[in-house]
This record gives structure tokens, sequence and C-alpha cells, in this order.
């Protein structure tokens, strides 16, 4: 019997893709390609922010809530990926390739990046929610 081998999925690149690009969901469709529905997810609320810029008269807060929610969500999945132990994500992702993951310091420095980039735009977006909220944007 022939197993089928997968091509060997690379956590910090993984993790890379997740913190550059998560909003898109290209982390999803690097991971479990075209089918994964997640990954389209991400992308229709790319586009959903893209159509509420559009000619709309809404606050910009509220035009851009959606790719916000969609880079957090980036956010996240690149600090569980990055943080996965490299024997999980083996067992996880390449089960079949044959390549054992090593990861080095580059991941540890894309993760405190993505510490610092996230959890500032989760703060920054929290701020100006209840600044909306509860002043009518008066700071703002």
């Amino acid at each position: 019997m022939h197993v089928l081998q997968k091509s060997h999925k690379n956590k910090t690149f993984a993790t890379m893709l997740a913190f550059i690009l998560g909003m898109a969901g290209a982390h999803r469709f690097y991971l479990n390609g075209k089918r994964d529905v997640y990954a389209w997810i991400h992308l229709s609320l790319l586009a959903a922010a893209a159509c509420l810029t559009a000619g709309s008269t809404m606050h910009v807060f509220i035009k851009i809530s959606p790719l916000l929610l969609s880079a957090v969500a980036g956010f996240m999945a690149a600090l569980i990926s990055g943080l996965t132990s490299d024997e999980e994500w083996d067992k996880r992702h390449n089960n079949t390739s044959g390549i054992t993951s090593n990861s080095g310091w580059q991941l540890a420095l894309l993760l405190v990046l993505t510490m610092i980039v996230g959890s500032t735009t989760l703060i920054a977006t929290i701020a100006r929610l209840f600044d909306l909220l509860f002043t009518g944007g008066a700071y703002g």
C-alpha cells in the first residue's frame, strides 16, 4: 500500500504568514488548502471591509471593523502555531513528510513581534470601541 507523502509544513513560515497576512487567511490556505472554511471566512471579512469603505458615510472604525476582527484572529493564530511544540506540530501537520521541524531564534523573534503588534492592535481597538460607544467619539 502506497502512502501519499505530504509536503513539509514549516512552522516558522506558517507563523509568519499568520502574522503578516493573517487577516487574509494565508496561513490557513498554506496549512489546509483551498477547502478550509475558516480561510474563506478571513477572505470574506476582508471583502466586507473593502465593501464597507467604498462610498459609505459610516464612521471609519465601523468600516474597518471586519478587518480588525480578522487581523486579531490572525495574530492569535500566529501565537498558537508559533507556541506549539515542534513535536506536536510535526504530529499535526507533518506526520507523513519524513522531515522533523527544528524551530530557531527566528520563530522567537516573530512571536515577540506578534505579541507587540497584536496586543497593541487589540488594545487600540477596544479603546476606540469604548470611545465610540460611551462618548460618541468625543476623543477623536
